[in-house]
């Protein structure tokens, strides 16, 4: 059966993202550390090449086969995800994979080729492969690639901030974290529990005929739980997911400071709550939507449509192409919000999803508007994408350079455009959750992201969460049941009026976020402040009459 997006984005299907394979951050965006001073990568492991040797060797044989242009990357990814239920574990998968894969630019097109074998005499015959495939495909080519500078020819190392290895932590223990996190709920009411975890740790290393050389170490860890709970008479249940504890770009000493054993009775509380809560009243209201909520919305309404190959046409995989086009009637004149939207890319945030030092491309990410009080400015790019917008950079006194959006799930797959982190800046006022819930009169007040959908061009939308609570006089006076909001984009970001400080800014984001066919899975955050938004449409989603 074909996966679906839900299925990929799902926080509580991390496993999904084996083969690739943010908690609260009361702060605002902060730089991820440094790339360092260019270093010799890790020694290779007993009876393997060198993988920089072997790098060289790649591009030399690319440049002696014709190539106008050539990069390589060779990594190697082990994934592990552990599954519980109630008392007892459901999975344990592990993956590990090794590989390398050349793409070449012969006269305008490109060719890919990869291997799992790596000795000098695979990957010259790959590279060769790859120059090859590039001549091949000139018969269909259309337009012609053309690669914008990099603005610096970076070499060096990169790591994600780690305090602790998870593949240093032993099965059991991470087990019997788990169980005691199930243990707690139960115990607390809970009449079906699910916990597990999820990490990746990618070590690659990156060269390109730019002279480009870099070896960075990728770390993700994602925490997960589910708690469900049933009325007496069973004729209702309810769940709560762990959306309060979001993945991130770090070790497993997320997964200690997450403390699921310690939050599973407050989930098995609230999702109790909503067994007797009040069902939604449809209508218009002002809605308060907490960061936990709001990253998805961002994600789906605001970082998808802004990628640049679905403003052209070049990718419709899950969910279509996007209303942010043409390009040439859209940049520097399309209001996609109010004065108070300031939207940036970037792959810097410490603890982020998509920090990293270098992109696939070997283009060091800078951050960037994409969104300026409200008004559209700049689409998602890659090195090959970027001169497609020259007229405007031209027209904006800027020069024509990536943004670093470029990535490929593994070596066996070939780069192409990737969102960075996408994030809604916190407004100049030092306002805080319960600041916008006094300002509001009637109002809902969302926590927790649920199920959602959206049109083919992210236009039209409906979102879910997790948390419901109804606002009456600036005081929040119950819990409400069955709500989702309807959205046009544009004006329901343009219904923005009131939004948190840098004190309540926070870091959500999608372990597994799926573009492109054949499929690829990226993990990306999004930061955001709480936000009210109103007189938005709100629908009841009731199961029953």
């Amino acid at each position: 059966m074909p996966t679906t997006r839900r299925e990929f984005i799902s926080q509580a299907t991390a496993a999904a993202t084996l083969a690739t394979a943010a908690c609260a951050g009361a702060v605002p965006p902060a730089a991820a550390p440094a790339p360092s001073a260019p270093n010799p990568p890790a020694a290779p492991r007993a009876g393997e090449q060198d993988p920089r040797a072997l790098a060289m060797r790649a591009l030399d044989a690319a440049r002696s086969a014709g190539a106008d242009y050539a990069d390589v990357r060779i990594s190697r990814a082990r994934g592990q995800n552990l599954s519980t239920r109630e008392r007892r574990v459901q999975g344990i998968n592990e993956s590990d994979t090794f590989g390398f894969g050349v793409r070449a630019l012969v006269g305008g097109c490109w060719g890919f080729a990869a291997s799992s074998e790596l000795s000098v005499d695979e990957v010259v015959r790959v590279a060769r492969q790859a120059v090859e495939q590039a001549r091949a495909n000139r018969v269909a080519l259309v337009r012609a690639v053309v690669l914008a500078p990099s603005p610096t020819v970076p070499s060096g190392t990169w790591k994600s901030p780690v305090r602790i290895d998870p593949f240093d932590i032993p099965i059991e223990e991470k087990v019997a974290y788990l169980l005691a996190a199930n243990e707690a709920a139960l115990k607390a009411g809970a009449a079906f529990v699910n916990s597990g975890m999820s990490f990746l740790r990618d070590e690659k290393t990156y060269a390109n005929t730019d002279n480009s050389v870099t070896v960075q170490t990728i770390y993700r860890s994602q925490p997960t739980m589910n708690v469900q709970v049933v009325n007496a008479d069973r004729t209702d249940f309810q769940s709560r997911q762990s959306t309060d504890i979001q993945p991130r770009g770090v070790g497993y000493e997320h997964v200690v400071d997450s403390k699921l054993a310690e939050h599973a009775a407050r989930w098995a509380d609230e999702a109790k709550q909503k067994l007797s809560a009040k069902a939604v009243e449809p209508g218009q209201y002002d809605l308060v939507l907490d960061p936990t909520h709001l990253w998805l919305t961002i994600h789906e309404s605001v970082a998808h449509p802004t990628e640049l190959d679905r403003a052209y046409g070049y990718e419709a995989n899950y969910a279509g192409t996007s209303f942010v086009a043409p390009p040439e009637k859209v940049l520097g004149q399309l209001k996609y919000g109010s004065d108070l939207m300031n939207i940036q890319g970037d792959r810097s945030q410490a603890g982020s999803l998509g920090a990293c030092g270098w992109d696939d491309e070997g283009v060091e990410p800078e951050t960037f508007d994409i969104i300026k009080k409200g008004l559209f400015v700049d689409y998602q790019t890659t090195r090959e994408q970027a001169p497609w917008l020259d007229w405007w950079y031209k027209q904006q006194g800027r020069p024509t350079r990536s943004h670093g959006c470029s990535y490929a799930q593994t070596w066996a797959q070939v780069q192409f455009q990737r969102m960075p982190n996408v994030s809604l800046l916190p407004g100049e006022k030092d306002l805080v959750w319960d600041d916008l819930i006094a300002a509001t009169d009637r109002g809902i007040a969302i926590i927790g992201d649920g199920s959602f959908s959206i049109d083919q061009q992210r236009y039209n939308a409906q979102f879910g969460g997790q948390l419901y609570y109804e606002i009456r006089g600036g005081k929040i006076t119950g819990m409400l049941k069955d709500v989702a909001y309807q959205m046009r984009t544009p004006q329901f970001w343009g219904a923005l009026d009131m939004l948190g400080g840098p004190r309540s800014y926070f870091l959500g984001g999608a372990f597994g976020d799926a573009k492109g066919q054949p499929a690829q899975v990226n993990a990306v955050s999004h930061g955001c402040p709480p936000t009210r938004h109103r007189a938005i449409n709100v629908i009841n989603t009731g199961r029953r009459a």
